[in-house]
């Protein structure tokens, strides 16, 4: 198997990376990182010798101190090559640099420069490297204010703050999960050499060396103001009336998994609006203007179902009769949150995604729930991942 280290490990994109990789666990084992490792010379050389590839992902990003941004990105590259060096060690570097390489600004020179301190490293002793020049990434969890304006905008509205624009620029962008499937390929396809590369003192010109630098493509391009359009949408469609967007758009999904991470969990359980008369009541539990599959189960009582997660799908409970429990963990944390659910006031919870969920009849009765997902189920992709909450 594979061993691999990721620095920034709990940063956006690391924690995207990590968890991800942590679901082939028959392929890849994860060597543990801290960011402390950096000040302590012999953490970080245990650090190193462990990895068979090392995914270089921590940085600083933003600092009132341009010199401190610079200065701080240019220093983790130089120990890490130093460690490289005492330990005579040679794992596969993959490290992340962005489209900010091409721009005068401190933070990307410290990641050209970064790159190019590695890419000698790579050249002086046989190594293999490979630096990502990356478009915005934007995805679930990201820091407002910090890794995203799409995290900024999501985390605004939401919170019923304005939204303001400074530069109406336009966003070469790339969704975290379609960044870490690309890392995760690069990682597939060079592992392996890597391991043979790492016990060998002299370059083989036989062997497939991966390339040195790669620009990955942009998943779409937006002005910041045509994204904050859609975003607003999502908030006044979804947010505000219960109504799922068209989501048959990669791209709009992928926005619309990004925006509702920032939802409070305390959003929920939220009531439906029951009509009744002199026949019964009516209750829309959910409208959408996409496609989707809608369905409903039966549970005894004590009986739990579910105990899974999903990476895209978009999923509701809804708890018609009876009486349940419906609980949550986010993948990779201990934290559970319990919803407590009365058939008597339907009501329904959303699954976020990478929340492993579970729901349980508490009740002497049959629980009846019904459930809604955006897209069918397929047997050969049911993007399902079983993991007790």
């Amino acid at each position: 198997m594979i061993k691999i280290g990721i620095t920034g490990k709990s940063g956006f994109i690391g924690t995207h990376l990590f968890n991800t990789l942590s679901l082939s666990k028959d392929k890849f084992i994860l060597i543990p990182f801290e960011d402390n490792y950096f000040n302590e010379t012999s953490k970080l050389e245990s650090f190193i010798k462990e990895c068979d590839v090392i995914v270089h992902l921590a940085a600083m990003n933003r600092h009132s101190n341009p010199e401190v941004l610079y200065q701080t990105n240019i220093e983790l590259v130089q120990k890490l090559i130093s460690a490289f060096e005492r330990t005579s060690s040679r794992p596969y570097v993959i490290m992340s640099s962005s489209l900010q390489e091409f721009l005068d600004n401190p933070y990307g020179k410290s990641k050209r420069e970064g790159r190019e301190l590695l890419n000698k490293w790579a050249d002086k002793t046989n190594a293999m490297f490979t630096g990502l020049i990356i478009p915005n990434v934007f995805g679930p969890f990201g820091v407002p204010f910090y890794n995203s304006v799409i995290s900024t905008f999501s985390y605004q509205l939401v919170n019923n703050l304005e939204p303001k624009i400074e530069i109406d620029n336009q966003m070469n962008l790339i969704y975290v999960n379609e960044l870490v499937n690309f890392i995760i390929e690069l990682i597939e396809k060079y592992g392996s050499l890597a391991q043979t590369i790492n016990n060998r003192k002299s370059r083989e010109d036989n062997l497939n060396y991966p390339p040195r630098i790669l620009k990955i493509k942009s998943q779409a391009s937006y002005k910041v103001s045509e994204l904050l359009e859609k975003l607003q949408e999502f908030k006044e469609m979804y947010y505000q009336n219960s109504i799922f967007p068209e989501l048959s758009d990669y791209f709009d999904l992928c926005l619309f998994n990004t925006f509702r991470s920032y939802i409070p969990l305390d959003n929920y359980p939220r009531l439906f609006k029951i009509n009744a008369d002199e026949r019964g009541i009516y209750v829309e539990w959910a409208k959408s203007v996409s496609k989707g599959q809608s369905s409903y189960s039966t549970t005894k009582p004590q009986i739990i179902r579910g105990n899974h997660f999903h990476l895209r799908k978009v999923e509701r409970f809804a708890v018609i009769e009876g009486n349940a429990s419906i609980k949550l963990r986010k993948y990779g944390t201990t934290e559970v949150i319990e919803y407590i659910l009365d058939g008597n006031e339907p009501a329904y919870v959303d699954m976020p995604i990478w929340f492993t969920h579970n729901i349980t009849n508490i009740g002497d009765t049959e629980l009846l729930t019904m459930f809604w997902t955006n897209e069918f189920y397929d047997p050969g992709d049911p993007d399902t991942y079983y993991e007790p909450v």
